[in-house]
């Protein structure tokens, strides 16, 4: 007995349902279903099947062009009920398509239509556990959409968090995603109802049209990724295999992350690890001939050095983007102004010849929450609004993270006051300013004697006709106008409320409005436009 779809749209989800009469002990390990997909031209895809339960196994496959389609179905061992062969018209249809890595252009990347894309993210790392727990999912990924965020942190196995004193408190059904448990686990099995709530998540995202960053792997120290003894490779391949099948064919899959902070492997010891990276080369690779719809792989570092340029160099193709961390500082002192962000993203994706994102810089901390992380006690919306503005000006685009909704507590409905600041970051970028013709180009101002921190940074175009400067606290600023003096519209934006103000200036000397916020000199952005 079999389910085929006759006609689907061209970049859309179609499933094929395929059930057996044999009975297998253990179904999810005991036999590899595999469907080839045959274009109009001749294009060929090999997409891996997961089980489903009831003697069911699904084939899902987001055809890329118009046109007749053939598919043949094969198992290992070979079983009757799971050979097949059909046909399919896929329909023509305007779509933007999977998001691509474009490391020499957009910033990194673009959509397969052309769009460039300005990444705006959310990192909300236990999502799928929320939503199988009863939170309101739905409403907050109607919310972030509405907001033009158009890419959230997610994983798949559900964190119990971190010390010192992690726990995740919306937490009221168990979220372990395989069989048995923690204590006597059956790696050769998956617990189909949390499953079927990401199925749930994952469709209502690519109805809205926000992506996810998958995270396969969470953080290395979390069992079982820190105990390789036990989950040995044999357990990691099906595990992955089974994340392919089942949600390789989705657009919104933006990124195939390995792991959360991928230096702990392979014992969950904390430290820059070479053998790390040889792991994510290896899983890079792996990945990419399993997955067949060819969606971005990438990797979120923890520690910032050596350079990843460095770390890849072996196979510098193997991995697309690096998702890269860097907090600035967050002490009490200087915990608002976030300075350093620039220097280390500079140091540490030197000569790198791939995408990145910056993907995380701090989680901006709601007082009304417990403390559980010590470091984030002076992560507040100056740090949220002064980061980002610091990622983006090195033309990144940006993914923050909020007490809300970050990992142990779950507060769904309300946003924290530095999400603003950050929807005014992408209304710069993409109302105001072509993102996607800005370079970095720091050499073209500068500020005296500022001190780390306090120094402006430029992006330009090439052409020299739109100059865009930020300056961390206000202040004066000289700028090396590469038309001349007097051929530049300038204004001022306001970080804060959004706000573009005359700008005037004499010899490429600019001075910001002087305004005080939240007791610190406010940052600006000069934007200078040829007439």
């Amino acid at each position: 007995m079999s389910e085929q779809p006759r006609a689907i749209e061209r970049r859309s989800v179609g499933e094929w349902a395929f059930r057996s009469r044999r009975d297998y002990a253990h179904p999810f390990a005991d036999v590899v279903v595999d469907a080839i997909f045959v274009g109009p031209a001749g294009q060929t895809f090999t997409v891996p099947a997961f089980y489903d339960g009831d003697a069911t196994w699904r084939v899902r496959f987001n055809p890329n062009v118009a046109g007749e389609w053939r598919y043949r179905l094969t198992s290992r061992p070979e079983d009757p009920d799971l050979i097949a062969e059909g046909a399919f018209e896929v329909i023509d249809r305007d779509a933007r398509g999977f998001l691509c890595a474009t490391p020499r252009g957009a910033w990194g990347f673009t959509y397969e239509s052309g769009e460039p894309a300005f990444i705006l993210g959310d990192t909300v790392y236990n999502l799928f556990g929320m939503a199988h727990c009863g939170g309101n999912v739905d409403g907050f990924l109607m919310r972030r959409a509405e907001q033009g965020v158009n890419l959230l942190r997610v994983r798949v196995p559900v964190s119990p968090f971190h010390p010192p004193d992690g726990y995740s408190a919306w937490q009221t059904r168990r979220t372990w995603p395989w069989g048995g448990s923690e204590q006597a686990p059956q790696f050769d099995r998956f617990a189909l109802p949390y499953f079927r709530t990401v199925d749930a998540v994952v469709a209502r995202a690519e109805a809205l049209g926000i992506g996810l960053e998958v995270i396969m792997e969470g953080w290395g120290f979390e069992y079982p990724f820190n105990r390789r003894d036990v989950f040995v490779p044999e357990w990691e391949e099906l595990w992955m295999r089974y994340l392919i099948a089942r949600y390789d064919a989705y657009t919104c899959v933006a990124l195939w992350t390995l792991m959360n902070e991928y230096e702990y492997y392979p014992d969950g010891a904390w430290g820059y690890n070479p053998v790390a990276d040889r792991w994510a080369l290896r899983m890079a690779r792996w990945v990419k001939t399993v997955a067949p719809h060819g969606h971005i792989v990438a990797v979120h570092n923890g520690p910032r050095m050596p350079a990843f340029a460095q770390r890849f160099a072996q196979d510098p193709d193997a991995i697309d983007a690096i998702l890269f961390q860097e907090w600035g500082t967050r002490d009490q002192e200087l915990g608002w102004l976030a300075a350093g962000i620039e220097e280390q993203i500079v140091a540490s994706l030197a000569g790198w010849g791939g995408s990145a994102l910056f993907a995380e810089w701090g989680y901006e901390r709601n007082p009304d929450l417990p403390l559980l992380i010590p470091s984030h006690a002076h992560c507040g919306e100056d740090h949220t609004r002064r980061g980002g503005w610091r990622g983006a000006f090195c033309a990144l685009g940006i993914i923050h993270g909020f007490e809300n909704s970050w990992g142990p507590f779950m507060v769904l409905d309300e946003d924290q006051p530095g999400l603003a600041h950050l929807l005014q970051i992408r209304r710069f970028f993409t109302e105001i300013v072509p993102f996607q013709r800005l370079q970095r180009a720091w050499e073209l101002a500068s500020a005296g004697n500022a001190t780390p921190g306090d120094r402006p940074l430029t992006l330009a175009a090439p052409e020299g006709d739109l100059i865009v400067v930020y300056l961390p606290v206000g202040g004066a600023v000289e700028v090396a106008l590469p038309r001349g003096e007097g051929q530049y519209r300038a204004r001022w934006f306001n970080p804060v409320s959004g706000e573009l103000l005359p700008a005037e200036g004499a010899g490429g000397r600019f001075v910001a409005p002087e305004v005080v916020y939240l007791g610190h000199p406010q940052d600006w952005v000069l934007l200078l436009e040829a007439e």
